[in-house]
């Protein structure tokens, strides 16, 4: 998004923490899928490739959430403080124009 349309959306500010926070919960639903795939496979290749998978997808979510702790866009330690971001975003989004 431009910055002309994110000054429009309401959304400068909150873009990047909006991707990174799909990204995230889109890699740890990866994890979960494929870890209970591993646990469905009949046969011993498919059971390494899938591993293998499993062990990529862990490295991406370990990326994505150092990436928003370093940004300050999480905070796994300080439930105090991602709270005030959580409603900090809500509010946010709670804001936008109406189409």
């Amino acid at each position: 998004m431009n910055d002309m349309m994110q000054n429009m959306s309401g959304m400068s500010a909150m873009t990047e923490q909006v991707v990174a926070t799909d990204f995230l919960i889109s890699a740890k639903s990866g994890v979960k899928n494929l870890a209970m795939a591993i646990t469905e496979t009949s046969t011993p290749e498919v059971r390494e490739t899938l591993k293998q998978y499993l062990n990529d997808a862990i490295d991406t979510h370990e990326q994505i959430f150092n990436y928003m702790v370093n940004k300050g866009y999480y905070h796994p330690k300080d439930i105090a403080e991602q709270l005030n971001v959580d409603l900090n975003a809500a509010q946010t989004a709670m804001n936008l124009p109406q189409s």
